[in-house]
């Protein structure tokens, strides 16, 4: 797998070279690959289908100067800044035909992920469907102690004609207020949330970025440097939608 470590200027270009990797590796034009980045700035996220005023404080947002924006992946509204690693990994459907059902891909990318992050007595597991957690010792399942369950990554998938793009959140040193200042109480949650609010829900992984980084590449044996990237495409569709206020507001 070809690995990727770059962070564009602005959290639009970030989301739009996600898209952008998947649809050349779509287009035959890119292997898989696992990239990883950090917006430099807070930005709240928002799924493909999420409704904006559901999910997140707009007049908030708009006091802070915080952009709210729109991925291609489905998923509730997150916040995204310095202590958030993202990371995106764009994988080939032919080979794993299994992965096409979306309970299956995240089971399997949420295993290795987990085991990789499992290190100096941490225990990091799938939690509800999408999401990892630190789990206490002698816990097996989400309904036993849940409010003991610590959610560290988030996670979304956005399935192409024969590539999958798997991207998510890694906290590790982020501000955790601003969850609860920006964010309202999600729609839809895990059982494993037990009705709880954003900064006693989640908690930030206990390693530094150069060990995430590290144990997440060997996971995916994401060895090989990726020399030239889909510019061309991720400017394209940073002008069609990305930098466009209608995209990001449409619902």
């Amino acid at each position: 797998m070809q690995y990727l470590e770059l962070t564009l200027p602005t959290p639009e270009e970030n989301l739009a070279l996600d898209e952008a990797l998947l649809r050349a590796a779509d287009a035959g034009q890119l292997g898989e690959v696992l990239r990883v980045w950090e917006s430099p700035r807070l930005a709240v996220v928002v799924g493909r289908a999420s409704c904006v005023q559901q999910e997140v404080d707009v007049s908030q947002c708009r006091s802070l100067a915080v952009p709210i924006l729109r991925r291609c992946s489905g998923g509730c509204a997150v916040v995204i800044g310095p202590g958030c690693l993202m990371y995106s990994l764009v994988v080939q459907l032919d080979a794993r035909p299994g992965w096409r059902k979306v309970d299956h891909l995240h089971a399997q990318v949420l295993a290795r992920l987990g085991e990789a992050l499992s290190v100096n007595g941490l225990r990091v597991l799938q939690a509800g469907a999408s999401d990892l957690a630190i789990v206490p010792d002698g816990v097996r399942h989400s309904w036993e102690n849940a409010s003991q369950w610590r959610k560290v990554s988030g996670n979304s998938v956005r399935f192409g004609r024969r590539c999958v793009l798997y991207h998510g959140t890694i906290l590790y040193q982020f501000d955790l207020a601003w969850l609860g200042k920006l964010l309202r109480q999600p729609p839809r949650e895990p059982d494993y949330r037990a009705g709880r609010a954003h900064e006693m829900f989640v908690a930030n992984l206990p390693l530094d970025r150069d060990q995430i980084v590290a144990r997440i590449r060997q996971a995916w044996l994401a060895n090989r440097i990726l020399q030239h990237w889909p510019e061309e495409q991720t400017q394209e569709l940073l002008a069609s939608r990305y930098s466009q206020v209608a995209w990001h507001w449409e619902r």
